[in-house]
């Protein structure tokens, strides 16, 4: 996940540092096979893994986010039976997906259906984020949506928005060959290379477009919702420059640096976070997806973990290489 990758480059914000645990074993994105039962859940079953480490795994009372569903919001991530964590790939207690076996609660695993292969079942995690970030925007059926970064979390919202929005119009900004083909592919409108993303988007919604002394330009008018999946600087600014005055831009990968936020202020935009997912709806939902769209290029590379080396170099340069998704296989020599 490229939220690994900023850990290892040093890039994730200092603002998560106490809300993990060390040492951790990373590795989020999890599909694996029960050593145990788990509640009603046999020993055996192939299942995926919710990572967000709620009040259920730490054996508390439900925060008021956990009992209204909202378990990626929990207040208690830090304390109960748990070291602090955010997710399971972030915790000193509950190991990580880079690794042999593991530690899960019950709250947090899916039983997986026998058709989906284990590549399939693999995107269920952030698939399931897609969809949770597709829900978090507020989309009319005329809207156009701008969906700035083509990677997997781009793709895989670009997925979510199709199945289950009314958006009819959406423009995809894609950097690499294969991730534009790929947007075309899944539905986008149309799809666009960062340096003709404002033009193009200007055209499309008769937007006027200036250019201010530094930066990228900005579009008076211009979509609806944006959808910000590169956590990059670069892709926040295209996103609340290219928003019309009052529009969403929906945060749908993680922050890794500052942005200029004069837009948000002089245009009155909503900045909408969507962080992981809430829960068994999102993942029920993103099963059934993963079993109808057509993912099966997303995952490039699979390796076995004494082959961590190459599989960082490998996932470092995905998107030039024209891969998306990069796993390990423990099981693998």
């Amino acid at each position: 996940c490229g939220s690994d990758l900023a850990t290892l480059s040093g890039q994730s914000s200092l603002y998560l540092s106490p809300l993990v645990s060390t040492p951790f074993v990373p590795g989020h994105e999890v599909v694996g096979e029960l050593l145990d039962d788990a509640g009603d859940v046999p020993a055996g079953t192939r299942v995926v893994l919710d990572p967000v480490l709620s009040c259920g795994p730490r054996g508390l009372s439900p925060c008021p986010q956990c009992a209204a569903g909202e378990t990626s919001r929990c207040d208690h991530i830090t304390v109960g039976d748990l070291a602090p964590g955010l997710q399971t790939g972030y915790c000193a207690d509950t190991g990580g997906g880079w690794a042999h076996t593991m530690l899960a609660h019950r709250d947090q695993v899916q039983p997986v259906p026998a058709a989906l292969s284990d590549e399939q079942a693999v995107l269920a995690e952030p698939l399931a984020c897609a969809i949770h970030a597709a829900r978090r925007a507020r989309l009319g059926g005329g809207d156009h949506v701008l969906v700035v970064g083509a990677g997997t979390v781009g793709l895989l919202v670009l997925v979510a928005l199709r199945a289950l929005t009314a958006a009819t119009k959406i423009t995809v900004v894609a950097k690499h060959p294969r991730q534009r083909d790929l947007a075309s592919e899944l539905g986008a409108t149309t799809v666009v290379s960062p340096d003709r993303a404002a033009s193009a988007l200007r055209r499309a919604t008769r937007a006027f477009m200036l250019r201010p002394e530094r930066g990228q330009p900005l579009l008076l008018g211009g979509a609806d919702v944006a959808f910000e999946c590169t956590g990059a600087r670069p892709g926040l600014d295209m996103a609340t420059r290219s928003v019309a005055a009052g529009g969403q831009v929906v945060l749908a990968g993680m922050p890794t640096a500052g942005a200029d936020l004069a837009p948000v202020w002089l245009r009155e935009l909503e900045l909408t976070g969507a962080y992981a997912s809430t829960g068994a709806d999102d993942f029920a939902t993103a099963l059934e997806l993963v079993s109808t769209a057509d993912l099966g290029g997303f995952v490039g590379g699979i390796y076995p973990l004494a082959r961590w080396r190459q599989a960082l170099d490998h996932a470092f340069g995905a998107g030039s290489l024209g891969t998306l998704k990069v796993a390990f296989d423990p099981q693998r020599e």
